[in-house]
């Protein structure tokens, strides 16, 4: 097992799938400020067969975890293929998605058959029109509860949702969330509003405290402190006292965990990042298109890991300031 210059081993590879997306959301790729973006063309993003060649070579520098994400993942075709051949790699133990469930109704079952572990589903307000306000896309909330309805159908089991709390935009739709998911068998998960990349118009004064979402979902629903499941996980978790489930609290604003950090990201354009607040990434696509063999791409991952230091949230924490262009949420997955 590699560690970085924080004794922190490579253990997750979270892999961004395709940068498309059929949202607009607000606190990942506002349409004012992404208007004119291009997206990649498909032969500037990795196919199946090179995003199979990196897990394979990141799998025997440690990495047990994969999550596939986007963009959004689902308008990827090959979906079900690539999780099909992750299936294969012997030492890859857990394969996830995360989703914003569009479009999950119609793929959740041939996910399943391909091998596809967990799923996370993103929703951020059980309301249609404040949905739509966040989204700025004709979504309904219904396509997301019919997707987790199929999935659940299909054989999944403990669902999360992630929704990503913003002061003064959805706050008050916590404790409907809570009550909807409570008893469902699927775990409900609160992210504080992060300063990812450089369009969202993050504030600290936006961010809703993990402790105020703590205290505000307590009161209602009595809850206590749970243990991590696994080293470097992200959510902090709260059981029901009445055993009607758990919720899980993201807070990398106010309590960073990048001392436990243990992932390693790819972009849909074979970048890899070392921290989902990199201003720079590592171009591994090059590497794959070079003709560069498998040992030499293993030795550039390794010599990139080992020499890892970052720990950006903890500097925000003591106000040290980052003034380079960080890598926007719609490109990384999150």
């Amino acid at each position: 097992m590699i560690k970085d210059q924080l004794n922190r081993p490579l253990h997750d590879l979270r892999v961004s799938v395709i940068d498309v997306c059929n949202f607009r959301c607000k606190y990942c790729m506002p349409p004012k400020k992404n208007g004119d973006y291009k997206f990649l063309p498909k032969k500037e993003r990795l196919a199946v067969d090179e995003f199979m060649r990196l897990i394979r070579i990141f799998s025997t520098l440690g990495v047990r975890k994969i999550r596939l994400t986007g963009g959004e993942p689902l308008l990827w075709k090959p979906l079900a293929e690539l999780v099909n051949e992750i299936r294969g790699v012997d030492s890859i133990k857990d394969i996830a998605i995360t989703t914003n469930g569009y479009f999950l109704a119609e793929h959740a079952e041939a996910l399943y058959k391909a091998g596809l572990n967990r799923i996370t589903v993103s929703l951020d307000h059980l309301n249609e029109t404040a949905a739509k306000e966040i989204t700025n896309k004709d979504f309904t909330v219904k396509h997301a509860l019919d997707g987790i309805a199929a999935a659940e159908a299909a054989g999944f089991k403990n669902i999360k949702v992630n929704c990503v709390v913003q002061k003064d935009v959805n706050e008050d739709n916590i404790l409907e969330l809570v009550e909807h998911f409570r008893g469902s068998g699927h775990i409900m998960r609160f992210i504080e509003f992060m300063d990812v990349g450089n369009t969202n118009d993050w504030e600290k004064s936006t961010v809703l405290t993990g402790t105020e979402i703590r205290q505000m979902i307590h009161q209602k629903f009595p809850m206590h402190a749970a243990d991590q499941n696994a080293y470097g996980e992200v959510a902090k978790r709260y059981v029901f006292d009445d055993g009607q489930g758990e919720v899980g609290i993201i807070t990398s604003i106010s309590q960073p965990f990048c001392h436990s950090c243990n992932r390693g990201r790819i972009a849909s354009d074979g970048k890899f990042f070392t921290c989902l607040f990199a201003h720079k990434g590592h171009d591994l696509k090059a590497q794959l298109r070079s003709g560069k063999t498998d040992d030499e791409i293993y030795n550039s991952l390794l010599d990139i890991w080992t020499k890892r230091s970052d720990k950006y949230s903890e500097d925000r924490l003591v106000q040290k300031e980052h003034k380079e262009q960080k890598i926007e949420m719609s490109q990384i997955g999150g």
